[in-house]
């Protein structure tokens, strides 16, 4: 039998959701839910499912939902489903603050379901291609990099750009961040459009991520450096490079490598078809609460970061100008 699932918001993210949802094995889409009723109606209309305005009429009615609505209502909407014990999978980052995070987290332990966190680039085929090859990253290069959005203006760029990369380095490096080094520069908004952070782990990595919404051209790569080999993930185009320093019995040692096969499919498609399982079979999603915690308080670090490291230098230039 197919798990009844509605998606609340439908805009630029949660159409995407609809239209996956309405013809993926085990799930039957039973609304699309949004405050702006033409929105609404047109996204049900082209999936064949029940426009509604309201998520809160859903409640009881529905097997799961998914939540891609602005990241300041996640909380507000996710947790009477959680408290009701209906699964719910919400979109990054899974709330504002970390007391809201808690707050989802201890509603799904409470009521024993799924809470999935929408880190789509986890389910990315390269990563997933990629994941088995780093053994020990020893530092690690990042650049997410785009043109001015119409969207997530309501959180800044580590929260809206940055933090898909943060979910996929703390899912390779399984150590603790010790230290962290971070700058940001509000551009064309009041909140930070471009930041740069460099993380140090327990274990010795290093990690260098950029994140800009300011930038000409579309960037999305991740390199990974380790001992006697280099791997590089272009996540857009869903490629893998491989190079690897191959000693041979008395013969100069070599680098061979080139690209790792990838079976190249749909990330959110994967992410969503992992949360229909976990639903079914009552297992864990791959990206849980927790981790979408772990992102959002490593998100939350940098971003207290950039304005520790901002304020001495404002004092400094004041000073000198008076």
């Amino acid at each position: 039998m197919n798990l009844r699932i509605a998606v609340i918001g439908v805009g630029h993210l949660g159409r995407h959701h609809a239209r996956i949802l309405s013809s993926l094995p085990g799930a039957d889409l039973v609304a699309a839910v949004d405050t702006n009723r033409a929105r609404a109606e047109e996204v049900a209309a082209a999936h064949q499912t029940r426009a509604c305005f309201d998520h809160r009429e859903l409640l009881g009615t529905v097997d799961a939902v998914t939540i891609a609505v602005p990241t300041e209502l996640h909380s507000e909407i996710a947790l009477p489903f959680l408290q009701a014990g209906t699964p719910v999978l919400v979109e990054k980052p899974m709330a504002r603050t970390l007391v809201e995070a808690d707050s989802m987290i201890a509603a799904a332990a409470a009521s024993k379901v799924p809470l999935a966190v929408g880190h789509t680039e986890r389910f990315n085929p390269a990563v997933v291609a990629a994941r088995p090859l780093l053994t020990d990253p020893r530092f690690i290069e990042v650049h997410r990099l785009g043109a001015f959005p119409e969207r997530s203006l309501d959180i800044d760029v580590v929260f809206d750009l940055m933090i898909h990369d943060l979910d996929v380095v703390l899912s390779l490096v399984r150590s603790e961040v010790e230290t962290i080094e971070a700058v940001g520069v509000p551009v064309l908004t009041g909140r930070v459009d471009i930041a740069n952070a460099r993380l140090r782990f327990a274990n010795g990595c290093i990690a260098n991520l950029t994140a800009s919404r300011i930038s000409r051209d579309r960037v999305r790569k991740i390199r990974f450096f380790q001992p006697a080999a280099y791997l590089s993930i272009d996540y857009a185009a869903q490629k893998v490079e491989l190079w690897s320093l191959v000693r041979n019995d008395g013969a100069l040692p070599a680098i061979q490598g080139g690209d790792v096969e990838v079976a190249n499919e749909e990330p959110l498609r994967r992410e969503l078809a992992d949360f229909v399982d976990a639903v079914a079979v009552r297992r864990t999603p791959l990206v849980t609460g927790e981790d979408g915690r772990r992102a959002l308080a490593l998100a939350q670090r940098i971003t207290d970061r950039m304005t520790t490291e901002m304020q001495p230098r404002t004092h400094e230039s004041t000073k000198k100008t008076s």
